[in-house]
């Protein structure tokens, strides 16, 4: 086992898409995958409704948290995000 690849963090990010709605998605590289997503190559969701804004991002150790979290967002509702990110 890689020690070093088991520290790397895993990010929870939620966009604003140029249509409003906000898109959640978790990322090992959140810099890399901002970079797929500006390029048109990420979600067919994201690609559809650029330009977008990153509104909230939080690490986690570990890539299970970051989806119980992700999930967790998921099920909000479109006012529960706005509110949980403080718009």
């Amino acid at each position: 086992m890689n020690l070093k690849s088991s520290k790397i963090p895993y990010t929870v990010y939620l966009l604003k898409c140029a249509n409003g709605a906000l898109y959640c998605g978790v990322a090992k590289d959140l810099e890399k995958r901002l970079e797929v997503h500006r390029s048109g190559k990420g979600s067919k969701y994201v690609r559809a409704n650029l330009p977008f804004e990153l509104v909230y991002s939080k690490e986690f150790n570990n890539k299970i948290d970051a989806m119980k979290e992700e999930s967790r967002i998921k099920r909000l509702t479109p006012e529960q995000k706005r509110n949980f990110i403080n718009f």
